[in-house]
């Protein structure tokens, strides 16, 4: 698995450390030993799960900005985890509604030595946001328009929120609430995963 998943990295331009790799190895390990009594992820095999789980989180990582973030809505820990390897000094807090999920993000945080997450079982509007963070970011969690209401309290004044999309969601975009705006979309390239994906940047205009 971990030449597989070399080879993948060198197809998306991604440079790591050996220790990354093993730590990013050793995260779809735990994954598929769990969801099978957990039920984690519909994804079964664990070299799909190299693909569309972990390259699919980490070609996000460049266009991230700042140091402190949150994962709404994490299930897993997808894009959180993986972001959390590849970015060492930056912190991701992990929020989850469901207990079964933190459970297993507490287990993956002890067996990788991850001191950059914080695994968290909140509904999200519940959750406070004390500092605010740099970038509140989402994977299949909700409509651009839930995202943004439910979590208008978590970015600071220069934060973003990073909605990981299939298809770019252009009727989405037409119907975000007055006060956000779609600072850039860009189109994500993942060698061996089908369908298109697209990150979309929104801005809080804070006044």
């Amino acid at each position: 698995m971990l030449n597989k998943l070399s080879r993948l990295l060198d197809e998306a331009g991604i440079s790591l450390t050996d220790h990354q790799k093993n730590q990013l190895v050793a995260y779809v390990e735990l994954l598929n030993k769990w969801n099978k009594a957990y039920n984690l992820t519909s994804v079964r095999d664990p070299n799909e799960m190299l693909v569309r789980h972990i390259l699919d989180s980490i070609v996000v990582a460049p266009h991230l900005q700042g140091s402190r973030f949150i994962d709404v809505g994490t299930g897993p820990g997808l894009p959180g985890i993986p972001l959390a390897i590849v970015l060492p000094h930056c912190h991701f807090t992990l929020l989850d509604s469901l207990g079964k999920r933190v459970r297993f993000l507490k287990q993956v945080q002890h067996e990788l030595k991850l001191e950059n997450v914080a695994p968290v079982q909140s509904r999200v509007e519940a959750f406070p946001a004390e500092p605010p963070f740099d970038g509140v970011i989402s994977r299949a969690f909700a409509s651009l328009t839930d995202m943004v209401n439910w979590c208008q309290h978590l970015p600071g004044r220069e934060g973003r929120f990073y909605a990981l999309k299939g298809i770019l969601p252009e009727d989405e975009i037409a119907q975000l609430p007055e006060g956000f705006v779609v600072e850039k979309s860009i189109k994500l390239q993942v060698p061996h995963l089908d369908g298109e994906r697209h990150l979309v940047l929104i801005k809080p205009n804070k006044i």
